[in-house]
């Protein structure tokens, strides 16, 4: 029997987004300086304030309030009237040194036997019903909102949007778990106060039906633009009115988004967060090194859906165990865990092998902290960092290093495909 799934994405100006950009802003700074920096970054915002908590051992001073306010203020929060703005809001830093404690589980001698940064067990899942071997529904999410962002700063075709959002897509799969339509999508967009509360609705139901869907639709490869149909049931601010957003109607948290931030909930999470650690945290280098290892498992065709696990003690070198679901899609004679078997052998994920083949020293993050840290585009930028001394540097970063299909000769070689 047919099904319906559900995944949900939040834009960069969502209150949670804007505190995990912030303090992704604070790791890739402290990375371009000292890459050898060890961070755990918490922040919260509210209501014209933002606070910074966390641990931090690294050779580099940082002007942290003025980190955060450049990242408020390129996300699109400059306006009192938003009660939130890069150049208005308090910056409060509780930031200090990291316990000594933790430290001496994870530096050791010899770089290759670097302990992992804290227990946990961490998830990497893909899926070959994309492009970019990501869950449609959250694929799609994400898209909307990236597009609805784009028309925020164009400022022409739609002029009141402001940068809280939220969207969910529902879609209905055949028995085989194929995408057989679009079921349903539900978009929150924050906006100016311009009319009675049933002329802003009616105008900005409108507006996304008629201007943002078609761009969505048409950056889409063809298969998946055929998934979109005049049947599809639309919640546009269901509430009726959503002036009041950002982190003056919600306090925003770091980590509050972990979902978001991977599959959509499809696969599986460890609950650790991502933004605001450093790569020895393997809550974050490790969710990279399983999505690594998925991808290119599904794009050698060992199977057509895939869920990898690794777990980690603190402190200890070697992963805990892998652990392998293709959902019986494998196209190998292989049992799953004769699967894993080979996944060890093949992928080193020890913490230290990890960071230098995913090359994660790089300041890297700011880029991962909104529109989902899996399925993004790999590719190198130009970035500047900037001192309270006046010293600028220039770097050129490579992004999203996880997405690589590197290592998808290797992985046939092993499976004999």
């Amino acid at each position: 029997m047919a099904y319906l799934f559900t995944s949900e994405s939040v834009s960069e100006g969502h209150p949670d987004k804007v505190a995990d950009q912030i303090s992704d802003a604070l790791i890739d700074n402290f990375l371009a300086f000292d890459p050898d920096s060890k961070v755990a970054c918490e922040t919260l915002v509210t209501t014209g304030q933002v606070v910074l908590a966390g641990e931090v051992k690294s050779n580099t001073y940082l002007d942290v309030q003025k980190i955060a306010r450049d990242t408020i203020n390129k996300i699109g929060y400059t306006k009192g009237a938003y009660m939130f703005d890069g150049n208005s809001c308090g910056v409060f830093s509780a930031i200090h040194e990291q316990s000594e404690d933790i430290n001496r589980g994870v530096d050791r001698a010899s770089k290759e036997e670097q302990g992992a940064g804290d227990q946990g067990m961490m998830f990497g899942y893909a899926t070959n019903e994309t492009e970019n071997y990501m869950p449609l529904a959250l694929d799609l999410s994400h898209n909307i909102l990236k597009e609805l962002a784009e028309l925020r700063r164009e400022n022409q075709d739609i002029t009141y949007l402001r940068p809280d959002s939220k969207s969910q897509v529902t879609i209905e799969y055949s028995d085989d778990n194929a995408p057989q339509r679009i079921d349903s999508i539900v978009i929150s967009t924050q906006h100016d106060d311009f009319g009675s509360d049933d002329e802003m609705l009616a105008k900005i139901r409108k507006d996304l039906v008629e201007i943002l869907i078609p761009r969505v639709i048409a950056k889409q490869p063809e298969h998946i633009q055929q998934l979109f149909n005049d049947n599809i049931t639309y919640h546009i601010n269901p509430t009726g009115k959503f002036v009041i957003g950002g982190p003056h109607g919600d306090t925003g948290l770091t980590g509050r988004k972990i979902i978001v931030d991977t599959y959509g909930g499809k696969g599986a999470h460890g609950g650790g967060a991502f933004s605001g650690k450093d790569p020895s945290k393997v809550d974050r280098s490790a969710a990279y090194a399983t999505r690594h290892i998925a991808k290119n498992l599904v794009a050698a065709g060992v199977c057509d859906e895939v869920l990898i696990q690794v777990s980690y003690a603190i402190g200890v070198v070697e992963p805990m165990g892998i652990f392998v679901d293709t959902y019986g899609t494998s196209h190998v004679a292989l049992t799953d865990g004769e699967i894993a078997k080979k996944v060890g052998q093949i992928f080193d994920m020890r913490p230290a092998a990890i960071e230098e083949r995913l090359k994660l020293r790089q300041p890297m993050y700011s880029e991962t902290a909104a529109y989902g840290h899996m399925g993004r585009t790999n590719e190198v930028v130009s970035k500047v960092f900037s001192q309270p001394n006046g010293e600028d540097i220039t770097m050129d970063v490579e992004l999203f290093t996880w997405e690589k299909l590197d290592y998808v000769d290797m992985v046939k070689t092993s499976f004999g495909l």
